[in-house]
């Protein structure tokens, strides 16, 4: 523990607090999670509204999207674990070889202890409360760190975890970086990071301090190719959807469009028709729009404006969009072709409502700029063909792909979500959920008297050299 002057001064009290409770967890019935699983989905259900209405305050998310994108992915998370929970806390038998035969064996899934949750801001509600759900699942106390940015979801997120939890269970620390600092002093037995890749380099460090394990859900620049034989008005609509949702501050949203020249022309006149009929749905503009969300403060309405000027001075044309207001921080959904490869919105993840597209030939050209970057959280592909989808996987790494969709895998219970290397560091959701927040403990059991091990103890005899030759030859 540091002897430095704390930012809040309970982070050291309830720390230890959390520590000694976690040590009672460890024995605790499957009930006793439930119950608090059950008490976090019925206040989530009986205040819908309250949240809702913070992130509107935070970035004017419109209230369907908001049920949408935050609130219906943490019932879902809820409704898995508590269907399941009894099934994941049970021990997973193991078979043993013929060189273990006397044995029994048996992986049981032990809470890790004291966990910390670094969350971001821009789904404040899901990408904080979603990972909490996993961590208590797997019997964790927590400690709770929301972003500073979106304060008014800081502080619903505050007030549900006191109206619910004892601190010794759970708490959270609201406040700026310098809180997030004091909190990774701490030797936690598990950190859960959802930010950018800068940001979790530092967070890896800290823990490395501790030699405390990570789950690091980041990001990067998440390629989308469009083939030659693709739906043009089902391809835009779903790219439309899931780039310019939440205002394009999306970890999984396309950020760049690899397409084929020769639909290049109609895919961005149905991109544009499908973007107006889904964001500016009354014909006005995006500005009076009530289902298009806003960026969430003026440093990244600064940083988005600048990535497409630079864009701009390097040769690249705005095909649609570009109207800004500084006022609210509005910029309306963008694409820009002849983005030249030496950009920075080429490099940088945009996390915001501007998509570059841009053209190939080559099928091979695809899979060679992926290649070039680090690797990307999500890969989306559209088209019909078998073949070039199967050889687009299989040529490249990312944490997951979407065929003829995005962002959708996200949500999918069944399915782990999370990155590799750039993107991120282990999976979560679901029963992935479940285990990044738990110990695997390996247990062996051996019976008492003759066993097959016995058979090789020193001296090495003969006979114990016929044997190990057996076992390496046959077993």
């Amino acid at each position: 523990m540091s002897d430095d002057p704390s930012p809040d001064p309970r982070i050291s009290r309830v720390f230890d607090l959390q520590k000694e409770h976690a040590r009672k967890l460890r024995t605790e019935s499957p009930a006793n999670r439930i119950q608090r699983l059950k008490a976090l989905k019925k206040w989530i259900e009986k205040n819908e509204y309250l949240i809702q209405k913070a992130i509107y305050r935070d970035f004017k998310k419109p209230a369907l999207e908001v049920d949408m994108s935050d609130i219906y992915p943490v019932l879902t998370e809820l409704k898995d674990a508590l269907h399941n929970l009894k099934k994941w806390m049970r021990s997973t038998p193991v078979d043993s070889s013929v060189a273990y035969f006397s044995t029994t064996s048996h992986i049981r899934y032990e809470p890790r202890g004291v966990c910390l949750i670094i969350a971001p801001w821009n789904f404040p509600f899901n990408l904080t409360i979603g990972p909490l759900v996993s961590a208590i699942a797997a019997g964790n106390t927590i400690m709770i760190k929301p972003s500073e940015m979106t304060p008014n979801t800081s502080e619903v997120i505050d007030k549900m975890v006191g109206e619910i939890f004892k601190e010794e269970e759970v708490a959270v620390f609201t406040g700026d970086v310098e809180v997030s600092k004091e909190l990774l002093k701490l030797p936690f037995d598990h950190i859960f990071f959802t930010g950018s890749p800068a940001v979790g380099k530092a967070i890896m460090k800290a823990a490395a301090e501790h030699l405390t394990s990570v789950t690091l859900e980041l990001g990067g620049k998440s390629p989308t190719v469009v083939d030659a034989n693709v739906n043009i008005g089902d391809a835009a609509k779903k790219i439309a959807w899931g780039k310019f949702m939440n205002n394009g501050q999306t970890c999984v949203a396309p950020d760049y469009v690899l397409i084929h020249k020769s639909v290049k022309k109609s895919f961005i006149e149905a991109l544009r028709d499908q973007t107006e009929k889904m964001f500016n749905g009354k014909g006005n503009d995006f500005v009076q729009s009530e289902d298009y969300a806003r960026i969430v403060n003026e440093r990244h309405y600064k940083r988005i404006q600048e990535l497409v000027q630079d864009a701009v001075k390097k040769g690249a044309s705005v095909a649609f969009g570009n109207e800004t207001r500084a006022e609210d921080n509005f910029i309306s959904p963008t694409v820009l072709t002849d983005v030249s490869p030496d950009t920075e919105i080429m490099e940088e993840e945009i996390f915001g409502p501007v998509l570059p597209v841009v053209e190939y030939e080559n099928f091979d050209d695809v899979i060679d700029i992926i290649n070039r970057k680090p690797k990307p959280l999500a890969l989306y592909y559209f088209g019909r063909s078998k073949k070039r989808r199967k050889k687009l996987i299989s040529s490249t790494s990312s944490g997951g792909v979407c065929i003829n969709d995005c962002v959708l895998h996200f949500g999918h219970p069944n399915l782990p979500f999370g990155g590799v290397n750039n993107s991120g560091i282990g999976k979560s959701h679901g029963k992935y959920g479940f285990l990044a927040f738990s110990n695997e403990k390996a247990v062996l059991k051996q019976r008492v008297g003759f066993t097959t091990t016995k058979m090789v103890y020193p001296p090495y005899t003969k006979r114990v050299r016929s044997i190990l030759h057996l076992l390496k030859r046959y077993f």
